[in-house]
């Protein structure tokens, strides 16, 4: 059940209404998003209805007994239990066959495969026993509470990684009721999502982006370059996209979720873009995993560290070495940055800001190649197109040009700027709001005939 389809919003719009009439009840609102979430789940496979229910009970009980026992190695053992749990599920159902291919047994045959990945689940399952175990949060009395904040359906295929604690604080809230201004500001985000979703990313994707990847070698050099920064646009739109949607939707049951993009493309260096790209996962992987590594008082380790992290990064998106040279490039590049940073101290930096903005996003789409290429041969090859020095762009056609140069306006244009219509819509009748969406859902079903493609991120 894909987020941009007419299935999704129907399935959204039917929880909506049974849930508000319930949730003065508090076990039976929590009901209600519970059976949502598995139900989400179940539309792609019944076997989550088995996973999820265990893993999420067995991280409940270890998040039980840590708020109860003392002693640092029984508190250890728990949360060490639950990271292999979690990750052990990563490792069984998306790693398997990496793991073979990597042990001499290529393109390792691995059955059990299963359509949703399960990588945002796993995460965040880990904030709500690495949070009691650093005593950054307390266990939740309610099972109830527990298993629908760890199992949220607008979080599933693709964040924003959202800490447990933090969304079971929200679902324990007593009295809690849908505003208006939030409801509508929902409901603008969910139009905003589909907007980015189908008129920028599918078109830039359908138009340019899947051939160039796909045949590069059919492609001169400024076409393929092109389409390199075409795909950092989609890659972009669509995920954005997903995640205005699920936040949308969550405060449609009153609920807030963390954001997940700040003008990534406007970043200055690049660990500057990881402050501003994919927020939640770098949260994430600095709160859980560099602050967890060792030797962070040696002059050399923490930049190590920041390569070791990017590069676990980079495998958590996928199996496949394209990830992690792309998390190493990352890595390095952070390292570079910080270190940089260090030995300048409070000097300002030399270069103008727009200029070390342009070199920062030169560096993300370079590295965007090896993210989105299939194969580490496809990559390079790309690469050779671009150095190929031939620099026609006669198969980008104008309407290409134009979407292009609309999200780039688009990405970079003053927040304010996005903030008026939203207040606006927010400030007119409901029935005003309705027939601006009807008119949204309209124009999309005409402009966007080829229908939704997958989320990028959902494979991950």
């Amino acid at each position: 059940m894909l987020l941009s389809s007419s299935v999704y919003f129907f399935f959204l719009i039917g929880i909506f209404f049974l849930f508000w009439p319930l949730s003065r009840w508090r076990a039976a609102g929590l009901g209600v998003l519970l059976f949502a979430n598995y139900f989400f789940y179940a539309k792609w496979d019944l076997f989550y209805l088995g996973l999820i229910p265990i893993a999420s009970s067995i991280d409940f009980t270890i998040g039980f007994w840590l708020g109860r026992v003392q002693g640092a190695g029984w508190r250890k053992l728990l949360v060490f239990l639950s990271i292999i749990l979690n990750l052990g599920i990563l490792a069984v159902f998306k790693y398997a066959g990496f793991f073979l291919e990597i042990a001499g047994q290529p393109g390792g045959r691995w059955e059990w495969t299963f359509p949703l990945g399960i990588s945002f689940y796993c995460f965040q399952a880990l904030t709500y026993t690495i949070d009691i175990y650093r005593r950054d949060a307390k266990p939740t009395a309610s099972y109830l509470a527990h298993l629908t904040a760890v199992s949220f359906f607008p979080t599933t295929l693709a964040g924003p990684i959202t800490r447990v604690a933090d969304l079971v604080k929200q679902l324990e809230k007593p009295g809690r009721e849908l505003l208006a201004a939030d409801g509508s500001k929902g409901l603008f985000l969910i139009g905003m999502g589909l907007t980015k979703k189908l008129l920028v990313a599918d078109y830039l994707a359908e138009n340019l982006v899947n051939r160039v990847f796909d045949f590069p070698g059919l492609y001169s050099g400024g076409e393929v370059l092109t389409g390199v920064y075409a795909y950092a646009l989609q890659l972009y739109y669509d995920f954005s996209g997903y995640t205005d949607i699920a936040i949308g939707s969550a405060a449609l049951l009153g609920l807030k979720l963390p954001i997940n993009f700040n003008q990534p493309y406007s970043a200055a260096n690049i660990n500057d873009f990881w402050r501003r790209w994919h927020i939640s996962l770098s949260n994430w992987l600095r709160d859980y995993l560099f602050f967890s590594l060792p030797g962070k008082r040696n002059a050399v380790m923490p930049y190590l560290n920041l390569v070791l992290t990017m590069a676990l990064g980079g495998l958590w998106h996928g199996a496949s070495w394209n990830f992690v040279i792309w998390g190493l490039l990352h890595g390095a590049g952070q390292a570079v940055s910080r270190f940089w940073q260090t030995r300048r101290g409070k000097t300002e930096p030399w270069t103008p800001t727009w200029w070390r903005t342009f070199v920062t996003v030169q560096f993300v789409c370079f590295c965007w190649i090896y993210f989105r290429a299939a194969s580490l041969e496809q990559a390079n090859l790309i690469v050779e197109r671009i150095a190929s020095n031939s620099w026609s762009v006669e198969n980008v056609s104008g309407g290409l040009w134009t979407v292009f140069a609309l999200a780039i306006a688009g990405h970079y244009a003053p927040k304010a700027w996005l903030e008026k219509p939203r207040d606006l819509f927010v400030r007119v009748p409901f029935y005003a709001q309705a027939v601006v969406l009807l008119l949204l859902a309209i124009a999309i079903q005409y402009i966007a005939a080829t229908g939704a493609a997958p989320f990028i991120y959902t494979k991950f």
